[in-house]
């Protein structure tokens, strides 16, 4: 580890700090429907897609129907992401000629996309056409990012009203996020990826005569666009099948720190926003320190595990000065490798900037780990805001226990119907991510699809498993996961991360929202203190360290332990 290296994870996070405020305080108007800077202009587009849509943006909706205009909205771009992948070879702008995506990887891709995961079992540059890619994928960025900030604006006007008996419009709020937030910063982000070098070109390729004298077909395409709404929405799928790692779509230290910076801008702000929209900021700012707390030690241990090197090949006479190198891009180095990989796993982005699966035993574990502990460090976009909600609801619950007092959090009593939706939320996601891994790690085609055996093979499994559960989408990397088990099997993980998460998320903002709300007494446990983020804190801790462990076990910590014992499998 070196002084310079801090200094730029530093000034990562500072950059991210100054702008949560502004930031959050801008969504929080939108999302009050309160006059911004931006009405004039983009008022009129907005009331022209209500009227084209024939929604009423007046009537709201109780949590049943929002939930089910969310599902029948994400079910209609399954289908037509799945569609315009199987007929891509007869649709324009296909210049190199693809033809359609078979029915397990189209089944697969289009799940990852609705659900805002971005996994992805192939290779961009040579399967999507640019008109998959912008009128499929880039759609889905936009979209699925947005129904996760709505998800959340139900949740928050739980807290914020009383006796109430509706939760919002899903198309509204769907339209707003779309409108005021995503697409204006997305331009901006997108302008200067292209001026940093990012192609942005319906081109499919260009010939290149090499130092050897030899010509070089290199793919291109519609880069730039693709690549800041990638970030923005948490969504994560490149262009390119290296994604970040690729010099066209990250290519130097600068594109990097924007990218990283664009992954965490909306998500981060989205809980000082929270904060603001139900009256007290300092829970906003509660769930900010929780979040930076486990966070940059997740950045911290990274960055530590692989400047320490290898021992195994230090023992056949490499020089292991500069750490382990392995899988990372030399214009990024150590510091901007481990912000990347912490950063994009404890968001929902799974962009990468470096192969995870060649991280050290405990440098490849904590990414796996910040997916498990729920996506909430801050998590998608949207998402992680109604994740840490859930995480704070199961804290008030116990600090209830603890006390022998009926819990409250911001004024609304949390009683056994909350905790009941409540842990069916937080358990889908270890029967999907064990489950799974324990079936593929059974089954004899299944386990010929790892690239080692022994604990890195089994890390492989868990890791996928894992990502696409918690709609994150980054691969370990030795996996070959183009297969029907494994385009099928992880297709439905991510469909049982987003939805079946989400659904007792919306019906505890039902159960919430027709409760009166109380005033704070002197007997309230206050959310907003040191003493809370500790207690919330440690709740996100043993949810996601009790329930992995024993897998994790058996993986990345023998692996750590074997390397330093200087044993390879």
């Amino acid at each position: 580890m070196s002084l310079i290296g801090w200094l730029q994870i530093g000034l990562l996070f500072l950059v991210t700090f100054l702008l949560l405020k502004p930031l959050g305080l801008f969504m929080a108007k939108v999302f009050s429907n309160e006059r911004t800077f931006l009405s004039p202009v983009l008022g009129p587009v907005e009331r022209g897609f209500y009227a084209l849509a024939g929604v009423d943006p007046k009537k709201e909706q109780g949590w049943l129907a929002y939930a089910f205009s969310m599902i029948a909205f994400s079910i209609a771009g399954l289908v037509l992401l799945y569609a315009i992948q199987r007929l891509q070879a007869y649709l324009p702008y296909n210049p190199q000629g693809f033809a359609g995506v078979a029915p397990d990887l189209a089944f697969n891709t289009a799940a990852s996309f609705v659900t805002n995961t971005n996994w992805q079992s192939y290779g961009g540059e040579t399967t999507m056409s640019h008109f998959t890619q912008m009128a499929g994928l880039t759609v889905q960025n936009f979209v699925s990012a947005a129904s996760g900030i709505a998800m959340a604006l139900a949740l928050t006007r739980a807290f914020i009203r009383s006796n109430a008996k509706t939760v919002g419009n899903f198309w509204v709020d769907l339209t707003r996020s779309t409108l005021y937030v995503l697409l204006p910063i997305a331009i901006v982000i997108a302008i200067a990826f292209v001026a940093m070098g990012l192609p942005q070109t319906l081109d499919g390729s260009v010939t290149a005569t090499t130092l050897e004298g030899t010509n070089q077909t290199i793919a291109l395409g519609p880069v730039a666009s693709q690549e800041a709404i990638k970030q923005l929405g948490t969504n994560g799928g490149g262009f390119f099948n290296v994604n970040a790692a690729h010099p066209f779509e990250n290519p130097t230290a600068l594109s990097n720190y924007l990218n990283i910076l664009a992954m965490l801008m909306v998500t981060a702000a989205l809980a000082y926003t929270f904060g603001q929209m139900v009256g007290d900021r300092r829970q906003g700012w509660a769930f900010v320190a929780t979040i930076a707390i486990l966070l940059i030690t997740g950045v911290g241990v990274i960055y530590w595990a692989e400047t320490q090197g290898n021992p195994i090949l230090t023992a056949l006479g490499l020089d292991n000065a500069l750490g382990n190198m392995e899988g990372k891009e030399v214009r990024f180095g150590q510091a901007m490798t481990a912000a990347y990989a912490a950063v994009t796993t404890g968001i929902s982005d799974g962009g990468v900037n470096g192969m995870h699966g060649s991280l050290t035993g405990i440098g490849g574990l904590i990414p796996m780990f910040l997916m498990q502990l729920g996506e909430v460090l801050p998590g998608g976009v949207g998402s992680g805001l109604y994740g840490m909600i859930v995480f704070a609801i199961l804290a008030v619950f116990v600090a209830g226990l603890m006390v022998g007092r009926t819990p409250e959090f911001l004024g609304k009593k949390i009683e056994g119907r909350e905790m009941k939706y409540a842990m069916l939320a937080v358990l889908i996601l270890p029967l999907s991510i064990l489950g799974f891994s324990a079936l593929s790690a059974m089954l004899p085609f299944a386990v010929a699809s790892i690239s080692m055996s022994g604990p890195h093979g089994l890390s492989e499994i868990l890791y996928a498993y894992t990502s696409t559960t918690a709609n994150n989408g980054s691969a370990f990397g030795g996996l070959t996961a183009n297969t029907p088990w494994y385009n099928t099997t992880l297709g439905i993980a991510m469909l049982l991360g987003r939805f079946g998460y989400v659904v007792p998320v919306l019906a505890i903002a039902g159960s919430l929202v027709g409760k009166t709300k109380t005033t704070a007494s002197a007997g309230t446990f206050p959310t907003h203190t040191p003493l809370f983020v500790g207690l919330l804190v440690g709740i996100i801790l043993i949810l996601g360290g009790l329930q992995y462990f024993p897998a994790l076990a058996l993986g990345p910590i023998v692996e750590h332990f074997a390397m330093l014992a200087g044993q390879t499998f």
